[in-house]
């Protein structure tokens, strides 16, 4: 991005732009081989099956090419051989907050993390760089037989619920990142909830990048039993560096027959962070998985969450709400897979891009020919801010069959002169009027967060709106 190019609208993001020192015990350096995945597994005691899938996505990462469409050209930037895979300051994550080591524990004092937790959450990760820092489950909840703990500890301490669905959702081969993911992955979330259990309260991750040149990889699989029903919260922020920070997950969700899923998103990440993540959800009959997803800031996001409805009467949803400033490309959208009978999908879309940023929705709905009383609803509204943002929608929507019904809006509005001087006359300064007109914007999206996310986004989406109309 160019130096005199600065952004029309300043998002705050002071309360995650800091770094510290850390001294890391682990390190698998620069670079990536079959060293880096051998570094990785012996420092965490990975059993051969994990060693063998990490080399064979490893194999199939450098096979395939990057994308050849869509945000594909900025991609190019991304130097791989200059990446730092593996960086911990130690490998297990502690249960009491006095434990974290101190600079760690001052990263999520300043981020709000314990109070969090001490007023509504039902357990909290939070992980710093490529492990979970700390790790704890409410007892009442964990007498329920819910288990929440670390990607690692779970395939170490529960492999017989973790392998069985661990990959199957997200094949290795799925996508370029996918096959890094599998190969590097650290941290990360193993949510199982037995059958019947419904989770009052939300479990949160918290992902935290803190070095420079580094490359995050968290893995989460959360498997919700028949009849269950639980919330997962994760929230991300990064420091901004000069060199450029790769963000790639994967998350795989499973709910079972009756089963629900909740999973909400809320990214901050500095605009030097690519956000490259493959999020799928397989939902069996009468089950459902719902997306509740903001992405701000960022250099490039490229996330498509997804539902595989593979049972009679299985429902998805994803909510998105996409925020792109100067510099910044928000690629961002949906997957629908209707695999049964009379299932149902709903997809609704809220960007706003501002000063040259962009912003792009992406989606795919398909529904096969010998499928019946299948349902989609797609919305995507993009509002612009300037007369120089862009925004752009990709739907690829396949209906086949008869009885089945789909049906897309889409609209693009421009907030004007006219509007804010409006405002003004109501004694609102420029900023107040752009600040009321985009948080209006997103205001019935933004009610399905849970009240403490809400009330951060109303804080992320923006303080100062001078001179951003033009």
């Amino acid at each position: 991005m160019p130096v005199e190019e600065k952004p029309v609208i300043d998002i705050d993001r002071s309360i995650g732009d800091f770094s510290y020192d850390i001294e890391y015990e682990y390190d698998a350096g620069y670079g990536l081989t079959e060293r880096t995945i051998d570094y990785i597994c012996d420092v965490k005691g990975d059993p051969d099956w994990i060693r063998e899938f990490r080399k064979d996505a490893l194999k199939k990462f450098w096979e395939k090419p990057l994308p050849t469409h869509w945000a594909s050209r900025d991609l190019e930037n991304i130097v791989f051989e200059k990446i730092r895979y593996y960086l911990a300051k130690d490998k297990m994550p502690k249960r009491s907050w006095d434990e974290v080591p101190k600079e760690v524990k001052e990263t999520f004092e300043r981020l709000g993390i314990p109070e969090q937790e001490r007023k509504f959450l039902a357990g909290v990760e939070a992980q710093f760089d490529s492990e979970a820092a700390y790790s704890n489950i409410k007892a009442a909840i964990a007498k329920q037989g819910v288990i929440f703990v670390g990607s690692t500890e779970g395939l170490h301490k529960y492999p017989e619920i973790f392998r069985k669905w661990f990959g199957k959702v997200v094949p290795t081969g799925d996508n370029k990142f996918s096959a890094l993911n599998s190969a590097v992955f650290s941290g990360g979330s193993f949510i199982y909830v037995p059958p019947g259990v419904k989770v009052k309260h939300p479990l949160q991750a918290y992902f935290r990048i803190n070095a420079e040149s580094f490359g995050q990889f968290e893995r989460t699989l959360i498997i919700a039993d028949e009849g269950s029903e639980v919330m997962y919260m994760e929230g991300c922020t990064a420091p901004r560096f000069e060199t450029s920070t790769l963000h790639s997950a994967v998350v795989e969700l499973v709910a079972l027959p009756g089963a629900k899923i909740q999973y909400i998103t809320v990214q901050n990440w500095s605009n030097n962070v690519f956000n490259l993540v493959t999020k799928r959800g397989l939902a069996f009959e009468e089950a459902e998985i719902k997306w509740i997803d903001c992405n701000i800031g960022s250099r490039l996001t490229m996330k498509y969450p997804g539902v595989v409805m593979k049972g009679r009467k299985a429902r998805g949803e994803v909510i998105s709400i996409a925020l792109a400033n100067v510099g910044q490309h928000q690629d961002t959208g949906a997957k629908m897979i209707h695999g049964a009978d009379e299932t149902t999908s709903n997809i609704v879309s809220k960007s706003i891009s501002i000063g040259t940023g962009r912003a792009t929705y992406r989606g795919l709905v398909n529904i096969p020919r010998h499928l019946k009383g299948c349902k989609n609803n797609t919305e995507c509204d993009a509002l612009l801010i300037n007369a120089n943002s862009r925004t752009d929608t990709y739907p690829a929507i396949t209906v086949r069959g008869q009885g089945n019904a789909c049906q897309h809006e889409a609209s693009v509005s421009q907030i004007s002169e006219e509007q804010i001087f409006y405002m003004q006359q109501r004694g609102l300064d420029e900023g107040q009027a752009m600040s009321l007109a985009v948080n209006g914007f997103v205001n019935d999206l933004v009610r399905q967060f849970p009240i403490e996310y809400s009330v951060e986004l109303k804080r992320l989406i923006d303080l100062e709106m001078e001179g951003s109309v033009g």
